[in-house]
């Protein structure tokens, strides 16, 4: 079994690189690019390379059910077939809004409603426990209501705060990475099998892309990415019994909403660029994270650059994750 995993997690990152790297050349040539908000004259970069990190993690998925049913002989993956549809729904989503264009994208009240749809493959096989242990409460048993509530508000829910703290090169594959990693070490420690596999395939298909979004960025990961991974998080939360874990995970998400509902929801998250490269806050207020970030960072250093906001953001999830590990 250790060796089938192994196999899973190494073609996912094999996967998601050949593919992303073919993307690359090949979005200019469709025009699916999109400008880098946060860098001086504002480049091109490919854009909706989400594709390449679902098709990665989707391939070898699908490779590891093969192996495990026929291999194996076991018959354990009815989950992970309804997470691979929930992400693929996903990924179709976010394709719509990357192709309709982030400013006549879908509308903020059209999201949930076609996010909803994505949870249905987790709501029809009555996924996870409905006992919860969430933090200040204490243990509920929400009986036939968590798979009619609890699992497509966290899987609505999740797929759309994720969306929201995004445009900076390497910031939403980077959280993914660590906020996953950490979610797929604890499904390993209790023996939740399905949600360690989904976690770390994602992870390695994370690691593959970012060699190509990092800082200065050939491809953005779009809407295709972001609404995809947002609802994979809540999905391995589901199997893994992991939910009060995955909302301590979600709190930068959840600082993120809170400050855009100050704001309307009209305020973009990307810097004011400066010739040099070194961003600064785009409005007097703060209505984003990476507003924020760039604030903070100003108090420390003269000039702010957007690998600075990027390795702040991922350096405080990271925390958040130690703590949980502490915690847990």
């Amino acid at each position: 079994m250790e060796l089938v995993i192994i196999i899973g997690i190494v073609i996912s990152f094999l996967a998601t690189w050949l593919t992303t790297r073919k993307w690359i050349r090949k979005a200019p040539e469709i025009g699916i690019l999109g400008f880098d908000m946060n860098k001086p004259g504002l480049p091109k970069v490919a854009e909706m390379g989400g594709i390449g990190v679902v098709f990665g993690f989707g391939t070898a998925m699908l490779l590891y059910i093969g192996l495990i049913t026929f291999y194996l002989e076991k018959s354990n993956y009815v989950s992970i077939l309804a997470v691979l549809c929930t992400v693929l729904i996903s990924c179709i989503i976010g394709m719509m809004d990357d192709l309709l264009g982030w400013k006549k994208g879908l509308r903020q009240w059209q999201k949930p409603i076609f996010t909803f749809f994505a949870a249905l493959p987790v709501m029809v096989i009555n996924a996870g426990q409905s006992t919860m242990n969430l933090p200040l409460i204490g243990s509920i048993d929400f009986g036939i209501l968590y798979p009619l509530l609890i699992i497509p508000i966290g899987i609505v829910g999740a797929s759309n705060v994720y969306n929201m703290v995004a445009g900076y090169n390497g910031l939403e594959a980077g959280m993914g990475a660590i906020i996953l990693s950490t979610m797929g070490y604890f499904a390993f420690i209790s023996h939740s099998q399905n949600a360690m596999i989904l976690a770390f395939c994602m992870v390695s298909a994370l690691i593959a892309f970012l060699y190509f979004n990092w800082f200065p960025a050939k491809v953005f990961p779009g809407d295709t990415l972001t609404y995809s991974l947002g609802a994979l998080v809540a999905c391995v939360a589901i199997l893994g019994d992991m939910e009060r874990m995955a909302i301590i995970l979600f709190l930068p998400y959840a600082l993120d909403f809170a400050m855009q509902a100050a704001g309307g929801f009209g305020k973009e998250a990307f810097a004011r660029v400066n010739p040099d490269g070194s961003l600064e806050k785009p409005y007097a207020r703060l209505f984003h994270l990476t507003h924020l970030a760039i604030a903070v960072l100003k108090r420390l250093k003269a000039k702010v650059y957007e690998r600075d906001v990027v390795l702040l953001l991922c350096g405080t999830e990271a925390a958040i994750a130690g703590l949980c590990i502490y915690i847990y």
